[in-house]
């Protein structure tokens, strides 16, 4: 069985789920609808290729003890119903720590796919749902060497762990030229390199109004420059309404995107700022200019390979770094290790090895 719950989600298991089924193994798919808008989770679904989910718990909003408590009662039904051999979660969301919960709490082995990304900053959410969901798992897939270090400092190690690479990347790459070749930017009126794309959504910024309210002037200033760009996430909607509405009015605010329409427009981005963990990837990927507007971020293999950088969450140096990046000519970027398509492939291998070496030892146990 294979969780999933919000965006990045979807894009990061459908190249795992396509090699496990191409291997022959059954693989049932659990939407706990934590992200319930359709543009973020149906028509992901659709566009990756997913099998359709037998199991939808639509747990949609609330608090993060309301979400991780929805998911928790939800996939421990869905278990007891199905007793899968095992239980892939995805990420760090809260479907992911919640369905790890429930799987460890039954003894079913607990697959984690992205392991061992770290920020260390405990005011994350995303942080403490990765610690607690890398301890109860049984395997743990890593897309980065630096994932398996954080592990091993934590005492994590050996044939529990297996690097395997980025399989969101393995989602970029098999869609980008069917991106590439859509209307996106004729739809929305851009120009390739000609706009920048924002992505903002995590509560601490989006939640404190002088906060937001001073990045949306900043983005206000840099449009004057380039189109910005802003799809909406659902939270981030009602937020805005404490901006200033002349520099909102100076934006582009646009729905939430699908995914092919996303990575089409991050492809031909000039400038990307982002507070999203998947963004700082795929642009890495894309070779797209980067910004992260946080102060930390566990994806810090995009910064040591020149392909994202780290701003921190002071309005004018956002506005320095992107005066700065649209000033200087694009570059070449770093190349990450196992980036490269085939991520699904190797951790699909690494599950099938699992699954034997359990198999013999139950087979052994009872022979005894």
């Amino acid at each position: 069985m294979c969780v999933v719950g919000a965006r990045p989600n979807f894009v990061k298991a459908t190249p795992l789920v396509h090699a496990l089924a191409a291997a022959g193994v059954r693989v049932t798919l659990l939407h706990t609808g934590q992200h319930y808008d359709k543009a973020l989770s149906d028509s992901f679904i659709e566009q990756l290729g997913m099998p359709e989910p037998e199991y939808h718990l639509g747990v949609g909003s609330g608090s993060h003890a309301e979400q991780t408590a929805a998911v928790l009662v939800g996939v421990e039904r869905c278990l007891k119903a199905s007793m899968p051999d095992a239980l892939i979660v995805v990420g760090d969301v809260n479907s992911t720590v919640g369905a790890a919960l429930a799987g460890a709490k039954l003894g079913v082995p607990i697959v984690h796919l992205e392991a061992g990304l770290r920020s260390r900053d405990w005011t994350m959410p995303e942080e403490i749902n990765r610690a607690v969901t890398d301890r109860l798992s049984d395997l743990l897939l890593c897309h980065c060497s630096e994932a398996v270090e954080n592990l091993a400092a934590e005492g994590i190690s050996g044939t529990r762990v297996a690097l395997v690479g980025n399989t969101m990347i393995d989602s970029l790459f098999r869609l980008l030229p069917t991106a590439r070749s859509s209307d996106a930017l004729d739809r929305y009126g851009l120009t390739h390199r000609g706009y920048v794309l924002v992505t903002l959504h995590r509560p601490a910024l989006v939640d404190e109004p002088e906060r937001l309210s001073a990045v949306v002037n900043v983005l206000s200033k840099v449009a004057e420059a380039l189109p910005v760009v802003f799809p909406l996430h659902p939270r981030t909607r009602p937020k805005l309404a404490a901006a200033p509405a002349d520099a909102v009015q100076r934006l582009r605010i646009v729905e939430p995107l699908n995914y092919l329409d996303f990575i089409a427009l991050q492809a031909a981005a000039r400038l990307v700022i982002t507070d999203s963990g998947g963004v700082q990837e795929e642009t890495s990927a894309l070779g797209t200019p980067c910004l992260t507007y946080r102060d930390s971020t566990e994806r810090a293999i995009t910064i040591q390979h020149g392909t994202n950088r780290l701003v921190g969450v002071d309005p004018h140096t956002l506005a320095a770094a992107c005066a700065e990046e649209l000033a200087r000519p694009r570059r070449r970027r770093g190349v990450i290790p196992l980036w490269d398509g085939a991520a699904g492939t190797r951790a699909a291998a690494s599950v099938l090895e699992m699954l034997n070496d359990r198999a013999k030892d139950e087979s052994a146990r009872v022979a005894a």
